[in-house]
């Protein structure tokens, strides 16, 4: 490991950057409350293959085909772009793919009215493996960020030194795990009160990741969320809590009976915060635990123990913190849309509000990447995340994490373009992410497309764009689905269903997308009411009475175009509805309804 890199995770003494300050709402940082991000990114298109060439070209074919003039302004270089190692400490660019300075390509990005963006990790190396890493160099690097003019930074999760991330040591898993628990003993000195718990027994086990193994209580941690495996709604970590009902006010000797690993569910990292319930002090033993006694101090009556190990996010939170602390002490004014691609490993819905702009929410969406004359590959479904419904699947309940006061759910690059997916799946894979408030990154060789073809107008839907980027800044919340009764909170895998997202629009519309998720024809149609939107985002739209009581809706075709009046009606108890008509596989009906007075 290079003597930049720290032994071990740093000690965190501000209660800002601790699991507790999680839902306050309060960000690390001051919020541009910035709208979804709109570029393109060299990575679905070339992979580690782009060059200093393409990105030029790709920067000129955005302003000739006139994207640019919608919205898509970022051009982002991705993994691959370095040299293999540092220089006197300094990142440099591949001497073959990118001879130039890199200030000089972003002079030249910048001369066409565009925004450069670059990439880092936060480990000690790259997902591509060059050792240029940002961890350590923190403070180096973001000055030369500034220096070279970089207005947009990715930064990725490879190699993370303090958890088991991917390629990184998976015995990392010892600093974000809690020790397996079987017992805690509090005793006060100088007196026979002597109390023991049993964890499997006696403690409240808090979340969902923690399980009791025999007399263990093993998962003490933060469950992973790099896979699609478990739903981001509801708490993802999982604390033991002991209640103990103290004599008197006074330094109790704490024992705690443990197994300590470094495996996935088992590590050597413990905080211990008591709650008296009129605050609550923290302790933090983050080594392993000691065998001598940890000195508590309990109030007379009801006490709560917590043990816990919160580091993997805490850790992860940090670790990206420092970045914007290094921003902000290279060029305080300097405005840097700031992405963070963890993965969702350490479920940033949580916490990435208080440093990022935008956070990943799945690992990549395809593997599969093109190069100069390939176009890559993408799915519709699959079993992993490298699909456009795994993503999707996740980031449709994940609406009341997002928001102009926080930041945006990443569901990855948009495939439209790339080879596997239909023109029918490529329209309903835009109209999501659009609805999603995904930012839309294209990730398509631009050269392979003119003005008059399918893929360019999909990319170029001027209506959808503007659902992405209206200015209330507010995710579609799914509001019916044929698979599930609680549709914005239920986790759904299986694709055999048609979901109903809408979204509120600054000006009182809303927009509605009838989504067929699965791969075949569709015959029977959804229907929804005006009643069931306003019941949904009541507190979210502009003006919830005039939608409901309007005496007639237009209803527009966002990718038609087509228009037609809906005249109001209450028949039967249900209001004014709106229907999906038939949808093909992998199709969607995506509209704006305007309420008319």
């Amino acid at each position: 490991m290079n003597e930049k890199f720290y032994e071990k995770p740093v000690e965190i003494t501000d209660e800002a950057y601790r699991f507790d300050s999680f839902q306050n709402g309060e960000a690390l940082f001051e919020k541009k409350r910035r709208l979804p991000a709109m570029g393109w990114n060299s990575w679905n298109a070339f992979g580690s293959g782009n060059t200093e060439e393409l990105t030029k070209v790709m920067a000129d074919k955005l302003v000739e085909l006139e994207l640019d003039k919608l919205g898509y302004k970022y051009v982002i270089l991705d993994d691959g772009c370095y040299g293999a190692s540092r220089v006197d400490g300094h990142l440099t660019g591949d001497s073959v793919k990118f001879p130039s300075d890199f200030g000089i390509l972003s002079d030249y990005i910048h001369s066409k009215g565009l925004k450069f963006g670059m990439y880092n990790d936060i480990g000690s190396k790259l997902c591509s493996g060059l050792e240029v890493g940002t961890c350590g160099y923190e403070d180096i690097d973001t000055a030369d960020y500034i220096k070279w003019g970089v207005d947009f930074i990715k930064v990725d999760n490879c190699y993370n030194v303090w958890d088991n991330a991917t390629f990184s040591n998976p015995e990392n898993a010892r600093f974000t795990f809690a020790p397996a628990i079987r017992a805690v003993k509090v005793r006060l000195d100088g007196t026979t009160w002597t109390r023991e718990y049993l964890a499997a027994k006696d403690a409240e086990i808090t979340g969902t990741r923690a399980y009791i193994e025999g007399e263990y209580v093993k998962g003490i941690g933060t469950f992973d969320g790099t896979a699609p495996d478990t739903s981001p709604v509801g708490e993802m970590s999982s604390e033991l809590r002991f209640r103990i009902d103290a004599p008197s006010s006074s330094e109790y000797s704490f024992y705690i009976d443990y197994v300590p690993g470094c495996v996935e569910g088992m590590g050597e990292w413990l905080q211990i915060v008591v709650e008296d319930g009129t605050g609550s002090k923290i302790y933090y033993h983050d080594d392993v635990v000691t065998p001598y006694p940890i000195r508590l101090q309990l109030s007379k009556g009801e006490n709560v123990i917590r043990l816990m190990n919160h580091r993997r996010q805490e850790n992860t939170l940090t670790s990206y913190a420092r970045i914007k602390e290094g921003f902000k002490k290279a060029d305080p004014d300097r405005d840097i849309v700031f992405s963070i691609c963890e993965w969702g490993k350490t479920q940033p819905q949580n916490w990435g509000y208080k440093v990022g702009d935008s956070w990943r929410i799945l690992n990549d969406i395809t593997f599969q990447v093109g190069s100069d004359g390939d176009p890559g590959h993408g799915v519709w479904e699959g079993a992993y995340t490298t699909s456009v419904t795994a993503q999707y699947n996740k980031a449709v309940i994940m609406d009341e994490f997002a928001g102009l006061d926080k930041g945006w759910n990443d569901p990855d690059m948009l495939m439209v373009g790339m080879n596997g997916l239909t023109d029918t799946m490529c329209r309903t894979h835009m109209a999501m992410w659009c609805m999603m408030n995904a930012p839309l990154m294209l990730g398509l060789d631009l050269r392979r497309i003119t003005k008059d073809d399918e893929i360019y107008k999909i990319i170029a839907n001027k209506e959808l764009i503007a659902l992405n980027q209206d200015s209330l800044g507010i995710q579609a919340k799914r509001i019916h689905t044929t698979k599930a009764v609680a549709p914005d909170k239920a986790y759904i895998r299986d694709n055999d269903r048609i979901d109903v997202l809408a979204k509120p629009l600054h000006d009182g519309s809303v927009a509605v997308s009838f989504i067929n998720v699965s791969m075949a024809d569709k015959d029977t149609e959804v229907v929804i009411d005006n009643d069931l939107v306003v019941t949904y985002l009541k507190e979210k739209m502009v003006d919830p009475e005039g939608f409901l009581q309007a005496s007639a809706y237009e209803v527009t075709d966002l990718f038609t175009g087509e228009k037609r009046e809906i005249k109001a009606e209450r028949d039967f108890g249900h209001g004014t509805r709106f229907a999906s008509g038939k949808l093909p596989a992998c199709g969607n009906l995506t509209v704006k309804i305007r309420p008319v007075e």
